[in-house]
């Protein structure tokens, strides 16, 4: 698997950081969307899009669920560049999902996220925070 291009390095990027709670999945889908329509990436790859925003919404969804009460914020970066969609998700909660396992290929949202993530050839990987027990979740998609 080829490794996740970072975000700061593609020409398109925004971070967005939110409370983490009632609200949150709108919020995050509404402005990645926008913003996805901004770069020309809804016009270019409709087919992309909407498997994007139900990612992202699955996991700021995780966030709020599991760890609003270790990490009051929720932090989303997206990023795109002429061939791929970038989106991280990151919380302070220090649990750490295993994207291989049992509860990534069951049912449920992880799943969803995994499936919808590998069928267009699409990356995931788990990042640990350098200084604390936070994580993020880092997608790439392939445009």
């Amino acid at each position: 698997m080829t490794p996740a291009p970072a975000p700061y390095a593609l020409p398109h990027r925004h971070v967005l950081t939110l409370p983490t709670g009632p609200g949150a999945v709108r919020v995050a889908r509404e402005t990645v969307e926008q913003a996805l329509g901004e770069w020309g990436i809804g016009e270019r790859h409709p087919a992309a899009v909407g498997p994007a925003l139900l990612i992202l919404g699955e996991l700021v969804a995780n966030s709020v669920r599991h760890a609003a009460a270790a990490s009051p914020q929720t932090t989303v970066v997206y990023a795109a560049g002429p061939d791929c969609l970038v989106l991280v998700v990151h919380d302070r909660h220090p649990h750490r999902p295993d994207l291989t396992g049992p509860r990534a290929a069951g049912t449920g949202g992880l799943a969803t996220v995994m499936e919808l993530t590998y069928a267009p050839g699409g990356t995931a990987v788990v990042r640990g925070d350098p200084d604390g027990p936070g994580k993020s979740i880092w997608i790439t998609l392939p445009l």
